[in-house]
């Protein structure tokens, strides 16, 4: 999706014959999103205001004023096209307990996972922990159970998760950089091949990771299925942690799915939030308001 903005800026010479010349008050590096408010900082110096008044309004921050999207745009001329997904449709495109089915509970606060992840005996976020030699490969493991699988969000962004037993299911709806989300889309889909198999040490001795490729319902733009399997030992114990991991793309937004646990993954619940979530998010992006999933669909 691509933001435009008017060309609001006026003829110098237009500009001088409407008023008396001024020396020029602001610096060659002043950021260009001020000149986007010229047509009326025109009209208030030729009213007759004092000079007060003009150079108060020649130096307003009019960028602070404007959607994100706007912001970026004229901040960073550049950058790729963001979304216009707000904080609010963020929210309501994530998924529900109705859309997973089975006897998944909403947790309070998700983002805890990142830091401390008890399931038993066994502290999931300890056990993630260690260096891999390929920072590819370390950057999957860093952003397992966490909010930036496809990086850091430019834009809005809302994060849910539930619980079944052994398992965790952690859900983002968000908006990116398209040009940063292909990188990341790419990325993804390069660590079947470049993560196939490989070491992570410290943290608790040495854990086993594979990485292979999933399908994904055909949803969105975009997609990538992932199943990363962690094998090691915590507390003296054999411990497997299986994960599937899901993005999909739509224009410059996207869900992300981590869904596992001890006992394994369901691959079958991945699918269902990928198959419930993208329409959730298609609908607020087309200003709909998602309707409620009916209970026993699957």
């Amino acid at each position: 999706m691509t933001t435009s903005r008017p060309n609001l800026r006026s003829p110098r010479g237009a500009t001088a014959r409407a008023c008396a010349p001024r020396p020029a008050a602001r610096s060659a590096r002043a950021p260009a999103a001020v000149l986007l408010g010229g047509t009326l900082l025109l009209t208030v110096a030729c009213s007759g205001g004092d000079d007060r008044t003009v150079a108060e309004s020649e130096t307003a921050p009019t960028v602070a004023e404007r959607p994100l999207a706007a912001q970026a745009t004229a901040s960073t001329p550049s950058a790729s096209p963001t979304s216009d997904l707000t904080e609010t449709d963020a929210r309501n495109a994530l998924i529900t307990e109705s859309d997973i089915e089975d006897q998944w509970t909403q947790v309070k606060d998700p983002r805890s996972w990142r830091d401390s992840l008890l399931v038993g005996q066994v502290d999931v976020a300890a056990f993630l922990t260690g260096k891999s030699d390929a920072e590819a490969c370390q950057r999957l493991v860093n952003a397992l159970y966490d909010e930036t699988l496809l990086g850091e969000p430019s834009g809005a962004s809302a994060l849910t998760g539930f619980q079944e037993g052994d398992s965790r299911l952690l859900y983002q709806v968000a908006a990116y950089q398209e040009d940063d989300l292909d990188d990341s889309m790419t990325w993804l889909k390069s660590l079947p091949d470049t993560c196939d198999q490989f070491t992570l040490t410290g943290g608790g001795g040495q854990r086993t990771v594979q990485v292979v490729e999933t399908s994904l319902p055909e949803e969105g733009d975009d997609r990538q299925g992932l199943t990363v399997t962690v094998k090691g030992t915590s507390g003296g114990d054999p411990v497997t942690l299986t994960l599937d991991v899901a993005a999909v793309r739509i224009g410059a937004d996207a869900i992300t799915v981590t869904n596992g646990g001890l006992d394994g993954a369901d691959h079958d619940t991945t699918r269902a939030a990928v198959e419930q979530g993208t329409p959730r998010l298609e609908d607020v992006l087309a200003g709909r308001t998602p309707q409620p999933t009916p209970s026993g669909v699957e």
